[in-house]
């Protein structure tokens, strides 16, 4: 097959036909010689960037490592499923991938990337390129993961697991005690609602979503009434709310970019800081006692879901959440949802087809 003539008549189902037969025979030399000839056809005006990014999307999943490091740099495949970072790691060891990254900021985002999947990369990467800690920590809860495929991807939400029935917020009783209804002050936004907005920017600045947050000095459910009256209040554990923080953060919605999960582990590590008020540190990933202090801060918080009783759809993307300061009598509480029709499991739109 000629695949210059091809690109020149921008033939752009049989490229794809034949990016699908270079994988399947593992033709990866051949698959980055043709991604060359489409990004030298963009700059003469042909609209073939569908495939250029679907080549390096390909290369990124499945390839060996050495040709999926070779793509990853900023701004690689801009409109891919997801990430090339988060994409290469998901399919790759640190080990296949570090070697032939040639970018530094690529190469610290796929090793944090990893470290989410369960890696220890401590020592492995410069102190000043680690943002956060290069190991799980003990506190911190098996965060959700994508799956990849060839031309789609599924982001599942994590599974939220209530401790209490679901009904408190209905019996006139505030989920840390007392009137539910009582007098709350608001308070001016803070670090914190500022951080609990950042967990879902792309909701609102790129796609269709909205957010509302909320700062009482009070309780949980004073919180949550500035925002809507409350069906359901839930306490949740820390772990789980961390999850929940983490699958928003790394979210595009239902419309905007995906970020990818090493940013929504960051957003969700800055947000914690945030509402407990630890101070971030210069080089937070390498300070042990920053992590031990925001582990310590996990458990002393109050953490609730809830749903608002207006009857809105709680699938696809959403985040309700509310947090409790016993010690300060501070709470927060954030809203925000952004939806597809398809959306419940974050399910992608797939990519071009041949």
């Amino acid at each position: 097959m000629n695949m210059q003539r091809l690109v020149d008549t921008v033939d752009v189902p049989a490229l794809l036909r034949a990016v699908d037969g270079y994988c399947a025979s593992r033709a990866w030399d051949d698959l980055v010689d043709l991604a060359s000839r489409c990004r030298d056809a963009i700059e003469l005006g042909r609209q073939l960037w569908p495939v250029a990014m679907h080549i390096e999307y390909r290369l990124a999943y499945e390839a060996p490592g050495p040709y999926a490091a070779g793509v990853l740099r900023p701004g690689a495949a801009k409109f891919a499923l997801g990430p090339l970072t988060e994409v290469a790691a998901s399919t790759h060891a640190w080990d296949e991938l570090a070697p032939g990254i040639g970018d530094p900021a690529s190469s610290a985002t796929v090793a944090q990337e990893r470290v989410i999947r369960g890696e220890d990369l401590r020592g492995r990467l410069p102190a000043e390129m680690a943002e956060l800690p290069l190991v799980l920590q003990n506190w911190e809860p098996a965060y959700a993961l994508p799956t990849y495929r060839d031309r789609e991807a599924l982001f599942p939400a994590p599974e939220i697991v209530g401790t209490a029935p679901g009904d408190s917020a209905l019996d006139g009783t505030a989920p840390g005690g007392g009137d539910r209804l009582g007098v709350a002050g608001p308070l001016p936004a803070d670090a914190a609602t500022e951080a609990l907005r950042m967990a879902v920017e792309p909701w609102t600045a790129q796609s269709e979503g909205r957010v509302a947050t909320a700062t009482v000095d009070g309780d949980a459910a004073a919180a949550i009434a500035r925002l809507a009256p409350a069906a359901a209040v839930e306490p949740i554990s820390g772990r789980d709310a961390l999850a929940w923080l983490q699958w928003c953060g790394a979210s595009g919605g239902a419309h905007g970019r995906r970020r990818g999960g090493a940013a929504g582990r960051f957003t969700t590590w800055w947000t914690l800081a945030a509402l407990s008020g630890v101070p971030w540190p210069h080089e937070a990933g390498t300070d042990g006692g920053f992590a031990d202090a925001l582990g310590s801060a996990l458990d002393e918080l109050e953490w609730y879901r809830w749903a608002p009783d207006h009857g809105a759809r709680h699938d696809g993307w959403h985040l309700h959440l509310a947090v409790h300061d016993p010690v300060d009598r501070l709470a927060w509480a954030v809203a925000a949802f952004d939806h597809l029709d398809d959306d419940a499991a974050g399910r992608t739109a797939p990519m071009p087809s041949a």
